[in-house]
C-alpha cells in the first residue's frame, strides 16, 4: 500500500507523519526540527517552553512563554529551514489568544489545537492567512461543532483534523469522562471512518483526517490509513529519541516502564490523562499528594488553583521534563511499554518509510 499525501492548506511533508506535541518541553525545538528535517511534521507544544527558557525568572510566566516560543521556532528553523514545524496550542490555556498570536509572529507553519474545541483558531489568526489550523477531536459530533461555528462565522474550513483515540494516546485525552477511555465508539476504527465519510459525503470538502493515538510501527500507520486517515501522529516513539528534548531520566522512565505501571489519572484540568504510575502519581491515586505552589495561572480550569484539590499540573510537567522521578508527572501513550532503547528520528522515518 503506497503513502497518501497529506496536504494542510499550503504545506505538503515528504511523509504523511506529524511527530505529535508533547509538553511540557518533551517536544521542545530539538525533537520538532529535526522531525521537520527528516521529512515531517515537527511539532513544538507551547505550553511551558518558558520553564526552559532564559526569559523566565519565576514571576513573569506569560512573558516569557511569548518569548520562549520565538526562540523555539527560530531554534527549530535552524535544524529545518525547508522544514515544516507545527505548534501545538492547547485550548485551555489562559493565554491560549497569546500562544496562537506568538506562534505565528514565530513563523509556524501550522496550528494544531486541542484540549478543547478552537472555536476561536481562525479569528485569531486572521493576520497569518499562510497558517494551516488543525483542530484535535476524538469524536465526528466534534469535528461538526467546530465546521458549523468556523463556516458560520468565519467562512472557512479547518485544514485537517487530527482524530485522537482516548483509548491509547498519551497525556491529556479528548474523553471528559474516565468511562470514554475505554469506549470503542472512540476508537480510531469508528472515528477515522465515519468523520471522513461525512466530510466527503456532506461537507462536500476535500479535508484530510490524521490519526493519532497508539501509532507505533509502519503495521499501525498502514491500518490507519486503511480506515481512510491521509496521515498520522506519533508521539511516545518520538519521545524516546537522541533528539527529545527532556531530561535522559524522562526517557529512562519509557524505557523502564512495564503493562501495569501505565494508569490513567483524572487531571486537575477535569479530564482523564494517561501516565506512568511513579511515586507521585501513585501518592495522587491514594488520595495523599502535596503540591508545589502554582507557577501561574496557566488554566482556564484548574481545580488546583480554584479549589487546591489535586496538584499544580504545570509545576509537575515541569518536574517530569527535567527528570524527577519522584515528583513529576510522566505523561505517555499506551504504547510506552513498546520503547526499548533510545533512537534517532532519522531510525524512525528510515523504519517507517524505507527512507528518511
Amino acid at each position: 500500500m503506497t503513502n497518501p499525501t497529506l496536504t494542510l492548506g499550503k504545506h505538503t511533508p515528504r511523509f504523511p507523519l506529524i511527530q505529535g506535541g508533547m509538553g511540557v518541553m518533551i517536544s521542545g525545538p530539538r525533537l520538532a526540527g529535526a522531525a521537520a528535517e527528516a521529512g515531517g511534521i515537527g511539532t513544538i507544544a507551547s505550553v511551558g517552553v518558558a520553564c526552559a527558557s532564559p526569559h523566565y525568572n519565576g514571576r513573569n510566566y506569560f512573558e516569557a512563554n511569548r518569548l520562549a516560543l520565538h526562540d523555539a521556532l527560530r531554534e527549530a528553523r535552524k535544524v529545518a529551514p525547508e522544514g515544516i514545524l507545527a505548534v501545538n496550542c492547547m485550548v485551555a490555556l489562559t493565554d491560549y489568544e497569546t500562544h496562537v498570536q506568538a506562534a505565528c509572529e514565530g513563523g509556524t507553519d501550522v496550528i494544531i489545537s486541542g484540549a478543547g474545541l478552537p472555536l476561536k483558531l481562525p479569528e485569531l489568526t486572521r493576520d497569518f492567512p499562510q497558517v494551516a489550523l488543525v483542530p484535535i477531536v476524538s469524536s465526528t459530533r466534534a469535528a461538526q461543532l467546530v465546521l458549523r461555528k468556523w463556516e458560520k462565522s468565519y467562512g472557512r474550513l479547518p485544514d485537517g483534523f487530527v482524530v485522537e483515540t482516548p483509548l491509547h494516546a498519551g497525556g491529556h485525552l479528548g474523553a471528559t469522562k474516565m468511562e470514554h477511555v475505554t469506549a470503542q465508539e472512540f476508537s480510531l476504527g469508528v472515528v477515522v471512518p465515519e468523520l471522513v465519510a461525512y466530510l466527503e459525503e456532506e461537507v462536500k470538502a476535500d479535508i484530510p483526517v490524521i490519526a493519532a493515538g497508539g501509532i507505533w510501527n509502519r503495521e499501525d500507520m498502514q491500518r490507519a490509513f486503511a480506515l481512510g486517515a491521509r496521515g498520522v501522529q506519533m508521539g511516545t516513539r518520538f519521545a524516546c529519541t537522541e533528539e527529545c528534548d527532556a531530561a535522559d531520566r524522562f526517557k529512562q522512565a519509557y524505557l523502564d516502564a512495564k503493562d501495569e505501571d501505565v494508569v490513567v489519572i483524572m487531571s486537575p484540568v477535569g479530564i482523564p490523562g494517561r501516565a506512568i504510575k511513579n511515586p507521585f502519581v501513585a501518592k495522587y491515586l491514594e488520595g495523599d499528594v502535596t503540591s508545589k505552589p502554582c507557577i501561574a495561572n496557566c488554566l482556564s480550569h484548574c481545580s488546583y488553583k480554584k479549589e487546591r484539590k489535586a496538584f499544580c499540573i504545570a509545576q509537575a510537567l515541569v518536574d517530569a521534563y527535567r527528570g524527577d522521578w519522584e515528583e513529576g508527572l510522566f505523561f505517555c501513550g499506551d504504547n510506552v511499554t513498546r520503547c526499548s532503547s533510545i533512537e534517532t528520528v532519522n531510525e524512525i522515518f528510515r523504519e517507517l518509510f524505507g527512507v528518511a
